[in-house]
């Protein structure tokens, strides 16, 4: 069942996607070497309840006891924050936010370099943000949703790099998974017709070598998700809504709004 959002939720939509893309740039000069994810944790539910008097929908959503997901390296997702997860130099890490307001909840993750990272990590973090670009900009109304998965394995493959096929995007709303699945490779069998008014994330996972996932021993009753190959994975998300002619991305960050010669928003 895919919840329609009038306008009057969409504004609502709107407003949840505007706070949660100021919790990211917060973070631009909070993530360094030598601070823990669970101090990003901290800091994060800090600023959404006491400077963005919002919450923090992901802190005990299925039993999960924080409020953010932080997934270092060659974690694909679901990491968890941990005292002991001392950032350094040379990190990459995913940072995977939830924020409701008002009612509705946004969605949106971002990767982060830690300190000088190598060329290869530069490399595979960029190329997954142009992947998210290349499936949002196929999204309008009368497109079938299988085409935003086409238009990701269509960038990624030329590249060498593997699209993680366990996990996938959703819709959202008053409930932060909803349907429907937004899968980020072709997948025939996904004809949903894109209407206005669905609102849903697109987040794909890229990784270095393999597409495989192993999960680790369950921690807190969370399983983290790591590459099968221990090699680098990255991810980006957005809140996308669909217009009555093409998209809004509902999380979009001011950094991103001033690049206006980024050619994946074109």
């Amino acid at each position: 069942m895919i919840h329609l959002k009038d306008d009057s939720e969409m504004q609502l939509m709107r407003e949840s996607g505007r706070l949660l893309a100021q919790v990211f740039e917060m973070l631009n000069d909070f993530i360094r070497p030598g601070i823990s994810t669970l101090d990003i944790d901290a800091k994060v539910e800090d600023f959404i309840v006491n400077t963005l008097h919002a919450r923090p929908a992901s802190k005990g959503q299925y039993g999960f006891p924080f409020t953010l997901n932080t997934s270092i390296n060659e974690v694909i997702c679901h990491g968890m924050p941990d005292a002991h997860d001392i950032l350094k130099d040379g990190d990459i890490i995913n940072c995977d936010i939830t924020l409701e307001k008002n009612g509705f909840i946004a969605d949106s993750s971002k990767m982060y370099c830690v300190g000088t990272v190598s060329t290869e990590a530069k490399e595979l973090i960029d190329v997954t943000y142009q992947a998210l670009w290349e499936g949002i900009k196929v999204v309008r109304p009368g497109v079938k949703l299988c085409e935003v998965g086409r238009a990701i394995q269509k960038f990624i493959k030329p590249r060498g790099y593997s699209i993680v096929r366990d996990y996938t995007g959703h819709g959202i709303g008053r409930e932060m998974h909803e349907d429907p699945h937004v899968f980020h490779y072709f997948e025939a069998s996904v004809d949903v017709e894109l209407r206005e008014g669905m609102t849903f994330t697109i987040e794909p996972m890229i990784n270095q070598g393999t597409h495989k996932t192993r999960s680790l021993a369950q921690k807190n009753g969370w399983t983290v998700v790591v590459t099968r190959d221990q090699k680098l994975s990255a991810q980006w998300e957005h809140t996308i809504a669909v217009t009555h002619d093409g998209f809004e991305v509902l999380t979009l960050r001011d950094e991103e709004r001033r690049d206006a010669d980024n050619a994946f928003m074109s």
